[in-house]
């Protein structure tokens, strides 16, 4: 029951933190895409995006989980006072060898420098986009269990630790974590394997994503693009995608109606046995 409750505080202040936020700045915000032009559907000509719950957009998910990141940063509660938590700090676990400028400790990322640091991960790792949701949902998951802030100090740990363990849950060819070191340079294995091990206690090893939990965080990512105005590959919609996305749909409906059916037991008489049985 408390952890129900828990979750569902979780929901309320995802919603107040970056979802009405963003609805009420109109896309405004400073380091958010500005707005732009957006195409209609006629009677004649009806525009969708390639982008489904089963197989999201990859560039346009990683933007929505980064302006989810920024919102999270700059609209935090305890602003002056943030809850923190030494393995994610930055300035005491550096992942980078260049000295950080202090100011940047204490001055808020814009959306274009979370979404180059978030793309370059997983365009090296080669993630796919469900790995991107799964990456948020282990964010605000982190945020919720160890009751902690996502400051300038800490976000990129935060986001690198929560990719990790994303990548391993969702993918069938993880990535190890020496290869994390290979695309930040500066880093170790030692801090990395640290770092997931933190990480997943914080969770109290709670890394189950029911597909309801998927689904939703699918859709509020959507609705975080539209307030915000960013462009989803809209094309319109002729002869040969839509016979591309209805087959893409039986196939769905197939695997869905395969799982549901009941498994029928066999009776011993319908028994089939590959070997001879040997009677003594």
């Amino acid at each position: 029951m408390e952890r129900s409750k828990s979750e569902m505080k979780l929901k309320d202040n995802r919603r107040s933190c970056y979802m009405l936020d963003a609805l009420a700045a109109g896309g405004h915000h400073p380091g958010v895409f500005p707005r732009s032009l957006r195409k209609s559907s006629s009677c004649s000509t009806i525009y969708i995006d390639d982008s489904t719950v089963s197989q999201p957009h990859l560039k346009n998910t990683i933007k929505c989980i980064s302006l989810a990141i920024y919102y999270h940063i700059s609209n935090r509660k305890n602003r002056g006072h943030e809850r923190l938590m030494e393995i994610f700090e930055e300035r005491l676990h550096p992942i980078f060898r260049d000295p950080i400028p202090p100011e940047q400790m204490t001055r808020d990322p814009d959306h274009r420098n979370i979404y180059r640091f978030v793309r370059n991960l997983f365009s090296s790792a080669q993630l796919t986009a469900e790995c991107a949701i799964i990456t948020l949902v282990y964010i605000e998951r982190l945020l919720n269990y160890a009751e902690m802030d996502l400051c300038p100090s800490n976000w990129r740990r935060v986001v690198l630790g929560s990719i990790m363990l994303a990548s391993k849950v969702w993918d069938d060819q993880a990535v190890w974590n020496v290869d994390y070191c290979q695309i930040l340079r500066d880093t170790n294995v030692d801090d990395m394997n640290e770092l997931e091990r933190r990480f997943l206690e914080c969770l109290d090893f709670n890394i189950e994503v029911p597909s309801s939990v998927y689904a939703k965080y699918y859709f509020d990512l959507r609705t975080l693009a539209l307030a915000n105005d960013l462009q989803l590959p809209i094309q319109p919609l002729y002869k040969e995608r839509a016979q591309r996305l209805e087959a893409l749909s039986r196939v769905f409906e197939d695997k869905v109606q395969a799982s549901s059916l009941p498994k029928r037991a066999r009776s011993a008489e319908y028994l089939i046995f590959e070997h001879p049985a040997v009677l003594s």
